[in-house]
C-alpha cells in the first residue's frame, strides 16, 4: 500500500489542524445552519484564519501563553482580539463570548484548544489561572447543558507522558498555593494532526517520532498510509503547508502589516 513520511513544525502543525477545521462534519453543518464560536488560543487563532479567511495577528489572539523562561514577551501580547463568533458562515461583530453563549443551541459549535493532550483515553486538559475557571469555565456548562459541540484543536506536541487524570490528581495536591494554575481535564471532539491528514486526505497517519533541531523543535514525523490518489493529496496538503512561518515570526510581521494599514488583517 502507497506510504509516505512527513514532518511538521509547531507551526506547520497548527496551519494543518486548522484547515481541517472546516471540513469537520460538525463545523460544517454549523456553519451552514447554526453558530460557531473560535475560542481565543494559539492552535485557535489558525483557525479563525481558515474560518474566516482573514488574516489574525495571532499574539492578539492568545490567552494565557507559555514561553521560554528568560524570554521578554515586550509589547507583542498587549493588544486583545476578542473571541469570533459566526453564525451561518459569517462573522458577527460586537458578541462577547459570555452573550453567545448564552444563545448556543444544540448542534452549534465552540472550538477551544487545549495545553495537554492524552490521545489514547481521548482527554484533553488546560491550565486553568483565573479563580471562576476562565474561558474554560464558561464554556463547559454552556456547551453540555445545551447540546452544542466541543472541538478540541490541538497538536501532538501537546502529548504528555502517563495520564492526565492521574496528573490531574497530583496537581490537585498543590491547590493550597492559590499562585500555582489549577489543571481541568476535558473531553470533546479532538482533532490533532492525525485526525486533519483523515479529514482532508483520507489517509491513514501514524505518529513516528517527535522533535527536532533548526526550527523543528516540537515537530511531529506521521507516515501516513492510503491509496495513490490518497497519499499524493497528503503531500500535496503538506507542500503547502512547509515554510509557514513561526508563531512569533507571523505575529511579529503582522504587526508591521498593521502600521502600514492592511485591511484585511484583524487586530
Amino acid at each position: 500500500m502507497p506510504w509516505a513520511d512527513l514532518v511538521f513544525t509547531v507551526a506547520e502543525s497548527k496551519r494543518l489542524i486548522a484547515k481541517a477545521i472546516p471540513s469537520l462534519d460538525v463545523v460544517r453543518q454549523a456553519l451552514s445552519h447554526g453558530t460557531v464560536i473560535v475560542c481565543r488560543g494559539s492552535t485557535c487563532a489558525y483557525v479563525a484564519e481558515e474560518l474566516t479567511g482573514r488574516r489574525l495577528r495571532k499574539s492578539s489572539f492568545v490567552l494565557g501563553r507559555i514561553t521560554p523562561a528568560r524570554w521578554s514577551a515586550g509589547q507583542l501580547f498587549d493588544a486583545a482580539v476578542p473571541e469570533i463568533v459566526l453564525r451561518n458562515g459569517q462573522p458577527i461583530d460586537g458578541v462577547s463570548l459570555a452573550e453567545a453563549l448564552a444563545e448556543l443551541q444544540a448542534g452549534d459549535v465552540v472550538i477551544k484548544g487545549a495545553n495537554a493532550l492524552d490521545y489514547r483515553a481521548g482527554l484533553a486538559a488546560n491550565l486553568i489561572g483565573h479563580p471562576s475557571g476562565g474561558t474554560l469555565g464558561l464554556v463547559l456548562g454552556a456547551v453540555h447543558g445545551r447540546g452544542a459541540h466541543l472541538v478540541i484543536p490541538v497538536g501532538l506536541e501537546k502529548l504528555v507522558a502517563g495520564d492526565l487524570l492521574t496528573a490531574a490528581r497530583r496537581a490537585d495536591e498543590a491547590h493550597t498555593d492559590t499562585a500555582l494554575p489549577r489543571f481541568w481535564v476535558f473531553r470533546g471532539r479532538i482533532v490533532t494532526e492525525i485526525e486533519a491528514l483523515q479529514i482532508l486526505c483520507g489517509v491513514e497517519a501514524v505518529h513516528v517520532a517527535s522533535g527536532g533541531i533548526c526550527g523543528a523543535e516540537g515537530a511531529v514525523w506521521l507516515r501516513v498510509v492510503g491509496t495513490h490518489q490518497q497519499v499524493s493529496a497528503a503531500l500535496r496538503v503538506a507542500n503547502e503547508i512547509h515554510g509557514e512561518p513561526s508563531f512569533l515570526e507571523d505575529s511579529i510581521g503582522a504587526g508591521s502589516e498593521e502600521q502600514k494599514g492592511d485591511a484585511n488583517d484583524v487586530s
